[in-house]
């Protein structure tokens, strides 16, 4: 009977010694730190991850999660300082670096966090230009991060980065803009065409210049249009007659015609058939029978025919 009696009071205290060691007994994981408050009161030291010991009556173990943390910011409508419309949402990445000032000195701190950064997304709308929010990103995550961060800090909260994800415009901006960039392009390829003429003038000068000191440039100008032209199998042949081979022709003159050019009272260079009559040659004498002929006169018969 007393065996029986000793048995069940040892299984009684193992029950309960189970019951009390469950109670006592928790698991932190890794990323996380506990934080433990005795009949209400918070303790200084902070359990770090594995296993740890409280009072099963007394104490309140609470877990911090240390991980970083992303919240998406939802889109806020607002004005910009050139009293344009937009839409704009951003994300936060935050962590806990204090884990007793988050249990004590805030009640929620994921929506403290969050309702921060709805009010500076807000602020940093109404303070910035629609350029500024399309172009100018960098800038203006870093003065929201701080916005946030300044009343954060009290709560034991470090911002890590805040971005601006998207800035969304009505339809009638989105056209505007859209003219804008073609106007510019159209601007940019009419000064790019422009300054293309330009440097194409300056080379034909150049090659004006150079024609007119050398005039024998010119008839191998000429030539190479020809052997384009020719190029193409064409049954026409049109053949440019040029004022500046005449002058070639009247300076390549020799002396003694020259008396009959003066007294015809005018300017022009003689005709073809005037320099064949002073030389007592026939025009229409055949082409054979030219071989005596001045080399001068007989090319200036031959391009006639």
């Amino acid at each position: 009977m007393i065996d029986i009696i000793v048995i069940s009071a040892l299984i009684a205290l193992l029950t309960l010694g189970a019951i009390v060691l469950g109670a006592s007994v928790r698991v932190i994981k890794q990323f996380e730190r506990g934080v433990v408050l005795r009949f209400g009161q918070v303790r200084a030291d902070i359990r770090g991850p594995g296993l740890t010991l409280i009072a099963p009556i007394a104490d309140r173990l609470h877990k911090v999660n240390m991980q970083i943390i992303t919240m998406p910011v939802p889109a806020q409508d607002g004005i910009t300082r050139d009293n344009v419309t937009v839409r704009v949402d951003a994300v936060i990445y935050f962590r806990v670096v204090d884990p007793v000032r988050v249990i004590v000195d805030v009640q929620d701190y994921e929506s403290a966090i969050q309702q921060v950064a709805l009010a500076s997304l807000r602020s940093i709308i109404g303070k910035s230009e629609l350029d500024d929010l399309l172009s100018n990103r960098e800038h203006l995550n870093q003065g929201l991060e701080l916005m946030i961060d300044s009343p954060a800090v009290g709560w034991g909260v470090h911002i890590d980065r805040v971005e601006i994800k998207d800035v969304a415009l009505p339809e009638t901006m989105k056209r505007s803009m859209s003219r804008q960039a073609e106007a510019e392009r159209e601007r940019r390829s009419r000064v790019i065409t422009a300054e293309g003429e330009l440097q194409a003038s300056e080379k034909l000068a150049q090659a004006a210049e150079t024609m007119t000191e050398h005039p024998a440039a010119l008839q191998l100008r000429l030539l190479q249009t020809v052997i384009e032209v020719a190029a193409e199998k064409n049954s026409t042949l049109v053949l440019p007659f040029p004022v500046e081979l005449l002058r070639f022709l009247e300076r390549a003159t020799p002396p003694e015609a020259a008396p009959a050019t003066a007294t015809t009272g005018t300017s022009a260079p003689p005709s073809i058939a005037a320099r064949a009559e002073e030389s007592s040659i026939p025009v229409d004498r055949p082409l054979q029978d030219s071989q005596h002929l001045d080399p001068v006169t007989s090319s200036g018969v031959l391009a006639d025919r």
